[in-house]
């Protein structure tokens, strides 16, 4: 199921046009281990089998028939540091990753900065994909968010579970887009009292959010291997 799950979510990012051939990758915690997409292989091709099960305690040992993501240590690296994380998504959406390339986080312009934690969303300094060093820098800018941009790369998303994570992935694509328009005009951002306010509002949204989804569903239960988005 949750093997299937990564693999349904990883075609839904290409599909989005979140990620380009066999660009990004995801993961979803499971107790003491991780389940991470595989490197080099299409959305098209991908099985259940073809994902990969490492330890987060780990070194770089994995199980399975394919190799996991030469990303693997960015999610190996926010588990350790962030209990609360289930699910890791790492793009490189057209827009955000623009940013990344001009190594620009993205201020408080619109109050939806807000659902990923605090004021901004940072960019993290550049590191070489695949390293120890790119995946400190991006947990380090990670540091209270559950987004951030990676320069030159790309962006991460994080989630309680996969259809949070891809649904704030969604999200952060779409205010990278609104942001870059914006930026011909000359945005006026958020004061400190509206973007407090703004993070009040999301604070009591998730507590609305979470009694809810911990609500039996009497109709429009996901059906096997679906995910679905966050709205807000």
């Amino acid at each position: 199921m949750d093997r299937s799950s990564l693999v349904t979510a990883y075609r839904e990012l290409i599909a989005r046009g979140l990620s380009q051939g066999t660009a990004g990758n995801i993961s979803l915690r499971q107790a003491g281990t991780m389940l991470i997409t595989p490197s080099a292989l299409p959305a098209a091709a991908m099985r259940a089998a073809d994902i990969a099960e490492m330890d987060v305690a780990g070194e770089g040992a994995w199980r399975g028939r394919a190799k996991p993501s030469s990303e693997w240590r960015i999610h190996r690296d926010i588990y350790r540091a962030r209990p609360e994380i289930g699910a890791v998504v790492h793009a490189h959406p057209p827009y955000a990753t623009a940013l990344a390339m001009a190594r620009r986080p993205i201020p408080p312009a619109h109050y939806m900065v807000a659902l990923f934690g605090g004021g901004d969303v940072p960019c993290a300094p550049y590191a070489t994909f695949g390293t120890a060093e790119l995946s400190a820098v991006a947990v380090a800018a990670l540091a209270g968010r559950t987004a951030c941009l990676l320069a030159n790369h790309g962006c991460l998303a994080l989630g309680r579970d996969l259809a949070e994570a891809m649904g704030r992935a969604v999200e952060l694509e779409t205010l990278a887009q609104q942001y870059l328009l914006s930026l011909a005009a000359g945005p006026v951002l958020l004061s400190e009292r509206e973007l407090a306010e703004a993070l009040a509002a999301f604070g009591e949204y998730r507590g609305v959010a979470a009694e809810a989804a911990a609500r039996p569903a009497a109709r429009g239960r996901p059906r096997r291997g679906q995910v679905n988005v966050l709205s807000v």
